[in-house]
């Protein structure tokens, strides 16, 4: 059989009429295909061939979609996207209108739950479970779970809860000790002893009441089929153990699993990274991480904690420089912000540095943990904004909404790297309370890092350009594009345009100039409209009487879909031609 795409089946059912030992050839051609598409452009890829031969084994096991099958952290599911009937439209993989990289219930019959974040598929495949039970179902219910999302705190709740039930669920635990960076925590210690078969190691999940089989060589098809096919003759909770390697196929992926959890354009024959193009420029995260070093090595109270991205946020240095104040504490957002709660208590100043999506999940924490007590965390938001492909699941448009209304907390948006660097600067200088600042992923305007800084004054927004009939308030790196609109007008010397800079505490010296100045403002933000900068604007002129129009700009009341993000931002209005756009029939409305 050829490695061909042609030879992938369509379905399930089509998978099902080959003989076990064909599985093999599939397996070739799936990894073929993955190899092939994702050299040519963004994606998951070594999580996805590590799961080649499982994704095989248990739509051939098991009768899906009928048994529900539930992928933690998605990306992990390209096999599966190729044999439920999307292999003709997984050239548009993660591109905009085309299939998501991740499982998506409005996409296929096949994908029975979204997973975009770690630790959520057993939960989903609980509640469907019991839910079933109830109508005397003998659907089986399992949920994959890989790349270190066991460690997540709400993944061991879903396992207490189980232990305590008689669901017809089965955990197949993807033992790949591989998050996006190396697994961290005692877990993982654990799993590595079960896997040496060391006698005097006590199961973990038989503690918790749960039958547990393996370890079992996850890319051996034979042992997974018979060890499938064994559990599905079982209908209580219970947990597969399989180990697999990240990158499996590809030799360079094997070798370096971190680069190519996600490697961009390479050669699908070598795996070598394509040469980056023309770009003189350094990226957001560079620039932070490099930032952050410096001021952890000016600054002996300054903490590092990060959840499971060291690679992602650049702190992999600032971890090995400094292994005793900067953590990586895996999945486990919700103890990462207690944790830097915790050092805030004892008198030192941490810097929780965390993407805008994940942000989202330690929401009780940062309001009862951190600013309750006042404590001074320094929140870093990395991924604030649009992200691109990766789509719904990991826009960070919704933090200036869900932090501006928490007492005590400030929130700050710089418009570049280099205010980034000052922002950070000012504030391990001494700040009473959490401060958080968020940053886009991306490219900066800067071609080095300078570690010279300077101090910015707290609380202040900045004009950017002078006008005469309208103000334009950008809100942190979408000044770029509110610049470029403005380049471009004839009547640019009529609209003038401010950088907000600090969300929370608004500049309300600064916003009563303005709206004592001009015949309208705009307010132009990489974030939802709703509770965003913009009505935090609204809602300073509602209280001191303003009657001016203002215009928001923004995210609709939608989820944004994947795509790249110059084609996002231009469907949003959110490109320099947009912003444009809008402004003409504001200005239309308000002048005429």
């Amino acid at each position: 059989m050829s490695k061909d795409k042609s030879y992938i089946p369509e379905y399930p059912e089509e998978l099902r009429q080959y003989a076990p030992e064909e599985l093999t050839e599939i397996a070739k051609a799936l990894r073929a295909t993955i190899i092939e598409t994702l050299s040519q452009g963004e994606g998951h890829l070594g999580s996805s061939l590590g799961t080649v031969e499982l994704t095989l084994a248990l739509h051939y096991v098991f009768s899906t979609p009928d048994d529900i099958l539930i992928w933690d952290v998605g990306h992990q599911a390209y096999s599966h996207k190729l044999i439920t009937g999307r292999k003709n439209s997984f050239g548009s993989l993660r591109q905009y209108k085309g299939i998501s990289g991740f499982p998506s219930r409005a996409e296929n019959r096949f994908d029975a739950f979204g997973t975009g974040h770690a630790g959520t598929s057993i939960s989903a495949a609980l509640g469907m479970a019991l839910s079933r039970q109830a109508l005397n179902s003998n659907q089986h219910h399992i949920a994959v779970v890989g790349d270190a999302s066991i460690v997540n705190g709400m993944a061991f709740e879903a396992l207490n809860h189980l232990g305590t039930t008689t669901a017809n669920v089965l955990v197949i635990l993807n033992d790949n000790t591989m998050g996006i960076d190396p697994s961290v925590g005692a877990l993982k210690s654990y799993f590595e002893s079960v896997k040496k078969d060391t006698p005097s190691t006590p199961n973990f999940f038989k503690s918790m009441n749960l039958e547990y089989t393996g370890p079992v060589d996850g890319h051996d098809i034979p042992k997974l089929l018979s060890a499938l096919s064994e559990q599905k003759e079982k209908k209580s909770p219970r947990v597969l153990h399989i180990v697999t390697k990240k990158g499996k196929g590809l030799p360079t992926a094997e070798d370096q699993q971190i680069t190519y959890h996600a490697p961009g354009k390479f050669d699908p024959l070598t795996g070598k990274q394509s040469p980056p193009g023309q770009q003189t420029k350094i990226k957001y995260q560079e620039v932070f991480g490099k930032t952050l070093l410096e001021l952890v090595k000016r600054n002996s109270k300054i903490m590092v904690i990060t959840p499971a991205m060291p690679t992602g946020s650049g702190l992999v240095e600032c971890i090995e420089q400094f292994p005793e104040r900067c953590f990586d504490v895996g999945i486990a957002e919700q103890h990462a912000v207690t944790l830097a709660a915790g050092m805030a208590a004892a008198d030192r100043l941490p810097f929780c540095v965390i993407y805008s999506t994940f942000l989202q999940r330690a929401y009780d924490q940062i309001i009862h943990d951190v600013a309750l007590q006042n404590l001074a965390v320094v929140f870093c938001i990395d991924r604030a904004g649009l992200v691109g492909h990766d789509g719904p699941t990991h826009h960070g448009v919704f933090d200036i909404s869900y932090l501006r209304g928490i007492p005590n907390l400030h929130l700050i948006a710089p418009r570049n790297a280099k205010e980034l660097q000052n922002i950070l600067f000012t504030i391990q200088k001494g700040i009473i309370g959490p401060v958080a600042v968020r940053f886009p992923r991306g490219y900066s305007e800067l071609e080095h890092v300078n570690t010279t800084f300077e101090l910015l004054p707290w609380g202040r927004g900045l004009q950017l350009k002078e006008g005469s009939t309208l103000a334009l308030i950008s809100v942190g790196n979408l000044a770029k594009n509110v610049s470029l609109a403005l380049e471009k007008r004839l009547d640019t010397e009529e609209i003038a345009h401010y950088d907000l800079r600090f969300i929370k505490p608004l500049d309300t010296a600064l916003l009563h100039s303005i709206f004592n100045s001009y015949k309208g403002v705009m307010c132009v933000e990489e974030g939802t409209i709703k509770g965003g900068a913009g009505s935090a604007i609204l809602e300073f002129a509602a209280e001191n009487g303003y009657t001016l129009p203002v215009e928001l700009v923004g995210i609709p009341d939608q989820f944004v879909p994947h795509g790249n993000y110059a084609t996002l931002t231009a469907e949003l209005g959110l490109d320099p031609e947009g912003i444009s756009k809008r402004i003409d029939r504001f200005r239309n409305k308000i002048i005429g």
